[in-house]
């Protein structure tokens, strides 16, 4: 127990401390952003960063992982505001901390396995490319100040850790966002600031439950907002997870990770907070700043309400210029740069599913969208490619007996291949099948198996089945009605 607890919270303490620092900081930009884009105060989104990542910490499945207001989810909230108001999006909150629950329960995360690596490579190239997008409007129309700051910043974060001795004693992201704000205080130059962003909230979040009626009128306004809500935000937590799981070379829990994600957001509704999820930006800044284990995500959520609350005075002084740089590091560590190498190398199949994920992701800033044109492709070509490896041999053992042999899978994309395998009008007293080294998964392959055997068998020729395994047999025992003569008629058309 004391290992286990300390293996998970204390292995990693200087890491963890300044990497949950770090990402304090960089949080408490996004989340007003995020809250502006959904239409709400700044506070709803600073309140849900913060709960979301103090509970994931205690109740999530992946250690290390950060937990906020994302803009995935704000973009799915706007409707909702807009018609109905902040208490209806509480109350979508909460719907989803209970969908995502019973998710967990029902191991839903164990589907991941049917996405494929190229969607999650072109679902990190997507996220990469829209962090950088998002930060755009900050280096548009401004004055050379911004972008001077902003070259200062990448030079500092990607310089600091070659400098001897000093280098690897803070990261360098933390570095860049106090030089950077010593700088700006001491020349006072015209720049955006994060307390130009949004005023930050002077009180500490209290427990409050929506005040909408409970009703099914009210079920009925939220169900749709609640269930793609949970959708994109298990999607775009499983993903992350994926992705820390290999930048730390760590597993995870999965299904855990979705009962937290729940627990999460029930807490999130609870203190006014807006629905939220795993964050792939601030988790690779956690864990390249250092940050190991569940102490890191704990400090980023307590740190972000001391800070903004505590010392809001200061925080707004911090220049968006250091936090766009530290973004764009983000966004080129997130980029799978080795993706575009490959591009040459990897099957032209591969390479359309990630580029689809990329471009219909980053086209409808909708991740769950992307994800599933991505594993809806990926499973086209896969369907596509197992059909194609198909063989049906025939040989003569002795005259009038024709057999024939069939080697692979028959299922929806290959039955039409293995039916016009066979010679209906060769004229022979007996056809047998030899399907030993091949397998039956459904119930078109089955149905095409019928068809075979009552065109032969109207022909007047005797067809024997032989050599089904187990697994072939059960389906087509079950489900063939080659010698149901009633079955015969009505599958034939009574012809």
């Amino acid at each position: 127990m004391y290992e286990t607890l300390k293996r998970s919270w204390f292995s990693n303490l200087k890491g963890d401390t300044l990497a949950g620092i770090v990402v304090a900081l960089a949080l408490i930009p996004e989340a007003i952003a995020f809250s502006i884009i959904a239409g709400v105060d700044p506070k709803v989104g600073l309140y849900a960063s913060f709960s979301m990542a103090v509970i994931i910490a205690f109740a999530g499945g992946r250690a290390g992982m950060i937990s906020a207001a994302t803009g995935a989810m704000a973009l799915l909230m706007v409707t909702l505001v807009k018609e109905h108001g902040l208490q209806y999006l509480l109350a979508a909150t909460l719907l989803t901390g209970v969908f995502q629950i019973i998710a967990g329960y029902l191991r839903l995360a164990d589907l991941m396995r049917f996405v494929s690596r190229s969607v999650v490579t072109g679902f990190v190239n997507a996220l990469a490319i829209l962090i950088f997008m998002a930060q755009l409007p900050e280096l548009t129309d401004v004055t050379w100040h911004v972008y001077a700051m902003t070259a200062a910043g990448l030079a500092i974060i990607y310089g600091f850790p070659y400098l001897p001795k000093v280098g690897k004693l803070l990261p360098s992201p933390l570095v860049c966002i106090l030089v950077l704000t010593a700088v700006y205080l001491l020349t006072g130059m015209e720049i955006r600031t994060v307390g130009d962003m949004g005023e930050l909230p002077d009180t500490l979040p209290v427990f409050l439950w929506p005040e909408v009626p409970l009703t099914l009128e009210t079920l009925m306004i939220i169900l749709p907002y609640s269930v793609m809500l949970t959708v994109v935000g298990l999607l775009e937590s499983m993903m992350t997870a994926t992705i820390v799981d290999d930048l730390t070379d760590t597993p995870s829990d999965k299904n855990r990770e979705c009962k937290g994600q729940g627990l999460a957001n029930l807490g999130t509704g609870l203190i006014g907070g807006m629905a939220g999820c795993a964050m792939i930006g601030q988790s690779v800044i956690n864990i390249k700043s250092g940050g190991r284990t569940r102490l890191s995500t704990l400090i980023a959520g307590v740190v972000l309400l001391l800070m903004v609350v505590f010392l809001a005075d200061w925080v707004s002084q911090i220049p968006m210029a250091a936090l766009v740089a530290v973004m764009i590091m983000v966004s080129i560590g997130t980029f799978s740069w080795e993706s575009i190498r490959d591009l040459r190398k990897h099957p032209l199949s591969t390479n359309i599913v990630m580029l689809a994920t990329v471009a219909v992701t980053v086209g409808t800033h909708n991740l769950a969208i992307g994800v599933f044109v991505g594993v809806l492709l990926a499973a086209l070509f896969f369907a596509n490619k197992v059909g194609n490896i198909l063989y049906v041999g025939a040989e003569t053992p002795e005259e009038g007996h024709r057999l024939y042999k069939v080697v692979g899978q028959v299922f929806f994309a290959s039955s039409e291949r293995f039916g016009a395998a066979f010679d209906f009008k060769e004229t022979v007293e007996k056809v047998t099948i030899d399907l030993s080294r091949a397998h039956f998964w459904d119930i078109t392959a089955v149905q095409t198996l019928d068809r075979v055997v009552i065109k032969f068998r109207r022909e007047g020729t005797e067809v024997e089945l032989i050599g089904l395994n187990e697994a072939s047999a059960t389906i087509v025992d079950r489900y063939a009605v080659h010698d149901d003569p009633a079955a015969v008629e009505k599958l034939m058309g009574g012809h």
